[in-house]
């Protein structure tokens, strides 16, 4: 598990920007359960969650169309929430970072790291604005 002083400030480059921590399985069905649309992002302490992911998630957020609910869980710290939210994942396997949209609790979008690493923030944003677009 990472260290809480190395986590606590790319926690908070999303919390900032309004996201909602899901810090353990219950906190996760909720959120992933509610109405409308929810995006769940899976931070990381890699360097294209640093680099690409999560300034591109923040960027993506100037769309008029965005998502009802903005959470995030961190892969290697909150691992109660990871690990349930994974079970959403479905076909996809564990990924961090990962952009996940789900519409009315069913997942309807999928990013995994592969998709992100070797982008840059810009094209993550432009991508997500797409997807908003289309189920928000």
């Amino acid at each position: 598990m990472y260290p809480e002083a190395i986590v606590n400030p790319m926690k908070v480059e999303l919390t900032d920007s309004g996201f909602n921590q899901l810090l353990n399985s219950e906190d996760v069905d909720k959120a992933i359960k509610s109405e409308g649309t929810v995006l769940l992002v899976v931070n990381s302490v890699c360097g294209c969650a640093a680099g690409a992911a999560r300034p591109g998630v923040k960027k993506s957020l100037e769309n008029i169309k965005k998502p009802s609910n903005l959470t995030t869980v961190f892969a290697g710290f909150d691992v109660d929430a990871v690990n349930q939210a994974r079970k959403y994942f479905t076909p996809y396997p564990p990924s961090s970072p990962a952009i996940a949209l789900f519409k009315n609790g069913e997942l309807v979008h999928f990013i995994e790291r592969h998709n992100i690493e070797g982008r840059n923030a810009a094209a993550i944003s432009d991508h997500l604005k797409a997807v908003y677009d289309e189920f928000c």
